[in-house]
This record gives C-alpha cells, sequence and structure tokens, in this order.
C-alpha cells in the first residue's frame, strides 16, 4: 500500500539572520497547509537542500553571506528546478525587483514584515497552488487570469498603500535620482547636503504633476527610508521642505549576477 500524499506544502527558508529565520518559521507554522522543512543560512546550502527535494516553496533572503539570492535563483533554474520563490528581503531597488521577477520570483515580501503579512502572501500562494491543480489542459484566458489573479489581488497587486500607484511613483524615484546623478557630477560639492534635494514644486514643475500629489510620494519615500526630508532655509518666511535620494549601500546596491 503506497503512502498517502502529503497536503501540506513544504516551505525551506533561507535566511542568515537567526532572528528574521525564527520568526519565519513561527509565522510559516501558524498557516494552515504549511509546514517548515528546513532552515539554511546560505545560498549554497539552499541550492543543496532544494536539489534533494522535498520542498515546494522557497522563501529567499536576497542578501546571503557567499551569494545573492538572485544567484541562488539563476542557478536554480539553469539546473532545472521549479521550485516557488517568495523573496524575503530588505531590498526596494527597482533593479532588485526586476530581477527577481525575472528569475521567477513568485511574490515579494519586504521586511521588516509582520505575521499578517506573511499569511496574507502564503494563502495568496496556497490560492494559486489550489488553482493550478484544478486547471485543465490546454488552458483557457480566463484560467490563466484566474490563476495570476490568485496571487495578486486587485487590493495588493503591489503592496503600495492606497493613493499609490507603481507608475507614479517610479517616475518620481527616476526624477529623484536624475537629481542626485546630476548634482553630484556638477560644480556643487559631491559632500553638501543640498546634492540631489528637490523641493515638491520643483519636481512637481518638472514632471507635470500636481503638488500635493508629488508631496504624497515623496513623503511615502520617507516612511520607507528611502529619501530624505530636510528644511532648505534662505526664502522670506517659513523653510520649504527638499527631499533627497538616499543612495543606501544595502537597499539600492546593483545584484550580483556572476
Amino acid at each position: 500500500m503506497s503512502a498517502p500524499v502529503s497536503t501540506q506544502i513544504r516551505v525551506l527558508i533561507v535566511e542568515d539572520e537567526p532572528t528574521a529565520a525564527e520568526a519565519l518559521a513561527l509565522h510559516v507554522g501558524r498557516v494552515p497547509g504549511f509546514t517548515a522543512v528546513a532552515h539554511v543560512a546560505s545560498g549554497t546550502e539552499a541550492l543543496r537542500r532544494t536539489a534533494a527535494g522535498g520542498v515546494d516553496l522557497v522563501l529567499l533572503d536576497i542578501y546571503l553571506p557567499d551569494m545573492s539570492g538572485l544567484e541562488v535563483l539563476r542557478r536554480l533554474r539553469a539546473a532545472g528546478h521549479t521550485v516557488d520563490v517568495i523573496a524575503t528581503t530588505r531590498a526596494r531597488d527597482l533593479s532588485v525587483v526586476q530581477a527577481a521577477v525575472s528569475f521567477g520570483v513568485t511574490q515579494y515580501l519586504v521586511k521588516p514584515f509582520t505575521s499578517t503579512a506573511v499569511r496574507q502572501k502564503l494563502e495568496r500562494y496556497s490560492a494559486y497552488r489550489a488553482s493550478l491543480s484544478g486547471a485543465g489542459l490546454p488552458v483557457a484566458q480566463q484560467e490563466i487570469d484566474s490563476l495570476f489573479g490568485a496571487l495578486r489581488d486587485t487590493g495588493e497587486a503591489t503592496g503600495l498603500p492606497k493613493g499609490i500607484s507603481d507608475a507614479s511613483l517610479q517616475t518620481v524615484v527616476a526624477a529623484l535620482r536624475t537629481a542626485l546623478e546630476r548634482d553630484a557630477t556638477g560644480a556643487r560639492p559631491a559632500m553638501d547636503e543640498g546634492v540631489g534635494a528637490r523641493s515638491a514644486a520643483e519636481l512637481a514643475g518638472a514632471l507635470g504633476m500636481s503638488r500635493v500629489t508629488i508631496r504624497r510620494y515623496l513623503e511615502y519615500l520617507v516612511d520607507a527610508g528611502l529619501a530624505r526630508r530636510q528644511a532648505r532655509y534662505g526664502g522670506a518666511g517659513r523653510p520649504e521642505f527638499e527631499y533627497r535620494w538616499l543612495p543606501d549601500p544595502h537597499h539600492n546596491r546593483p545584484p550580483d549576477l556572476r
């Protein structure tokens, strides 16, 4: 008599920070239908454990001590492993997100995350798996849309708060980055606090958006730790606020794809 097939989704946690790994394992264990089968702390161990089998889903940190999570993904796909992956990382740079998606990341979970956020991602993934098993061959357009919809519902498709669109956010980020690059290579001193700093009014004029809208996006970037707000003095009346992109070496360093 054959052994019964497990209905549990087996999760491998790839995380080099012990506290974060412990929290992830705890969160995974609280979601019905999921079980954390192992925890590894390096890319090499992740590749070895995945190749050994018995893993349905990998919770993969992007920044690991021996190689980037993107390199782990690249090697997994090159070896023919189609295991599903949810990226769990502090990386918010657009180039990292795009690279992760190109290597087949199913979802993206930004640290620090809450138990609710982990549960939502896992429940959505479970719904995706259920839709996948129920789809016939060949699949129709409606079934394909349903599969993608299970992973990305309309309420949280981008993980952005209400009133913040992904396209407009990228436009504002690009403007701040361009301002920083132009000022850093111009005549202004490299260490000047004003390098790359722009006010909401200046960006609104350059981008053709309202000042109120621009300020909403700028404040979101400040709250996310990706931009800095500072007072600009020199004019009459109250000081005007200006915003500067933060080229943080951890959040914004380019991915290692070698």
